[in-house]
């Protein structure tokens, strides 16, 4: 039996059937809205927090995993005598790393755990999750297990269409995108996660045309490697990421498609109606 666990964080968001299947377990980003502090996918759901945000006058925030929930969870692992993987939402877009730096520091010093920065967060990040799960499952060691989750880095993707900008701009997380402001408002932007951070890459002049878009910039991410797997995610917009995913499925010849929820935090950050697609080419 393979003693690594694998921890990752919620703005993964990966399908709980997955979760369970591989034993992941997950860090939960912290929601702030008023006094309220919601664990990210524990204490509230996507569908539920779209609801209350097209009602709420006072907006919610985010902070990210504490140091003493990773310790928590670090603590829990090693006490049932496994050696633990953290994969990581991007340090470039949360502090979700430093807290799990701070935990290790807490820890008995040579614990077992070992910390990989995604570079990316959603089900680009998921996904490498995923393919280290099932390396576990072959008996792969730890080094193989680190090895395999920095080389995925490089053959994951993430590209997004946002209704507005104005969530990612108050949560300052959208980079040079800041130039897309102003009379670029009425536009649909088309943003990529890239070296860690979220760039502003595109902007078009429909909703429909955005969501052909994201298809045709994945095809073009992908460059014809194979196999290739896929993932929308939305925030409260599933039926137009069944669309984007039915296109991308047969255009990519996709072996894996899987369809996702934006978690509330990231929501927070990218609004309702956002829609995404993530992918892993070549691994």
């Amino acid at each position: 039996m393979a003693n690594i666990a694998l921890v990752t964080d919620s703005t993964a968001y990966i399908p709980q059937d997955l979760v369970k299947k591989y034993n992941i377990t997950v860090a939960p980003q912290v929601l702030i809205w008023g006094k309220e502090e919601l664990a990210d996918g524990v204490d509230i759901q996507p569908t539920e927090f779209y609801k209350r945000l097209g009602k709420a006058t006072i907006m919610p925030s985010t902070s990210q995993v504490t140091v003493g929930k990773m310790h928590q969870i670090f603590q829990g692992l090693l006490d049932q005598d496994l050696q633990v993987l953290a994969i990581m939402v991007s340090s470039k877009l949360s502090g979700t790393i430093n807290s799990a730096v701070q935990a290790v520091a807490a820890l008995p010093e040579g614990a077992p755990v070992h910390i990989v920065d995604s570079q990316t967060t959603a089900m680009a990040m998921g996904f490498i999750t995923i393919s280290v799960a099932r390396a576990i499952e072959q008996g792969a060691t730890m080094k193989e297990c680190v090895e395999l989750a920095e080389k995925s880095i490089g053959h994951t993707g993430v590209v997004f269409a946002v209704d507005t900008l104005e969530f990612l701009h108050r949560g300052g997380r959208i980079g040079s995108a800041t130039r897309f402001l102003g009379a670029a408002l009425n536009l649909k932007p088309i943003l990529e996660v890239q070296d860690g951070k979220v760039e502003a890459i595109e902007r078009v002049r429909t909703r429909s045309k955005s969501l052909s878009r994201l298809v045709e910039l994945a095809e073009e991410r992908v460059a014809g490697r194979a196999p290739v797997h896929l993932a929308t995610l939305h925030a409260n917009a599933s039926e137009d990421a069944k669309l984007v995913l039915q296109e991308a499925r047969q255009r990519l010849n996709a072996v894996e498609s899987i369809i996702s929820e934006v978690s509330p935090v990231v929501g927070t950050h990218t609004g309702p109606g956002t829609v995404g697609l993530a992918f892993m080419a070549g691994m």
